[in-house]
């Protein structure tokens, strides 16, 4: 779905990191470029990662003052499905695992908003009570021109 983004470690650990990605077509972020911060808790993979946006964002499910992304979906259903005896395939399924993140989660993210589970209930309500409204606030130069990276 998203295939062309940019990955920049953050202190040369392996635990922090950037990503850069396109907004997804057919949604009010396209033309942007999003930068997320990924955090992996030490705890990880037995412990979700945290993600959220460095610049601004105008969506119902991502707090519009941190930029956490809301990840009931991930947290949810995150769990290691191996013990430690399957270390090389668990890392394969934990890179397999954010990258989809960043070709599914996101992308979907951005693309279908649940404004009936909101960080950000401003952009929600607008969202349902004016899609257009809502629609043209986003694609605004506030929030996707000066606060993207593009």
């Amino acid at each position: 779905m998203m295939s062309d983004y940019k990955v920049e470690m953050i202190n040369d650990g392996m635990q922090e990191f950037y990503v850069e990605f396109n907004g997804p077509k057919d949604s009010p972020y396209h033309g942007g470029v999003w930068k997320i911060r990924v955090e992996l808790p030490d705890a990880y993979p037995y412990k979700s990662p945290s993600i959220g946006f460095i610049n601004k964002i105008y969506h119902p499910n991502v707090d519009e003052m941190s930029g956490s992304v809301c990840l009931d979906v991930i947290n949810q259903t995150w769990s290691p499905m191996f013990g430690k005896h399957c270390t090389l395939y668990l890392v394969f399924l934990i890179l397999s695992y954010l990258v989809n993140v960043f070709e599914v989660f996101l992308p979907q993210l951005l693309l279908y908003p649940n404004p009936s589970d909101p960080l950000n209930g401003e952009a929600a309500a607008l969202m349902m009570r004016d899609r257009a409204a809502y629609e043209q606030r986003v694609k605004g130069e506030h929030f996707c021109s000066s606060f993207s990276m593009s």
